[in-house]
């Protein structure tokens, strides 16, 4: 699978996945050896096993997602996406703006995951333009 494609696929799964909370769906994009880093100062979430458990840990406490992904910036095997969400976790509204850094293998699963991002205690849409 070509990087383009690759992540628009990721990209696109994000969008529907998040918000039904379908870790199934997610964590198919991911190679068995995957690294998934959500937070740039904590060990990274190792292989598909550490994706799923990442992704139940945060969805079992986020309520109304929405969310936006941006196309796909890629260059050799990495990939940047940039990504807008806001939900209600443990009844606080939060809206994240980031950029996810990826490197697929040359199957189009994900290798490495990280993510870089800030956060808003409110809902806040993307600004006109995003």
């Amino acid at each position: 699978m070509d990087l383009e494609t690759a992540a628009r696929r990721w990209a696109e799964t994000w969008t529907l996945a998040w918000p039904d909370h379908d870790v199934d769906a997610i964590a198919a994009l991911y190679a068995e050896d995957a690294e998934y880093r959500a937070l740039a100062f904590r060990a990274p979430d190792l292989g598909v096993s550490g994706v799923r458990h990442y992704l139940r840990e945060n969805f079992a406490v986020e309520e109304h997602v929405e969310c936006w992904f941006g196309m796909p910036v890629a260059m050799g095997d990495r990939a940047a996406v940039e990504w807008w969400a806001t939900w209600v976790e443990n009844g606080r509204r939060l809206t994240m703006a980031g950029t996810t850094m990826l490197r697929f293998g040359a199957d189009g699963q994900v290798v490495d995951h990280r993510d870089y991002w800030n956060e808003l205690e409110r809902r806040e849409p993307p600004y006109e333009g995003w």
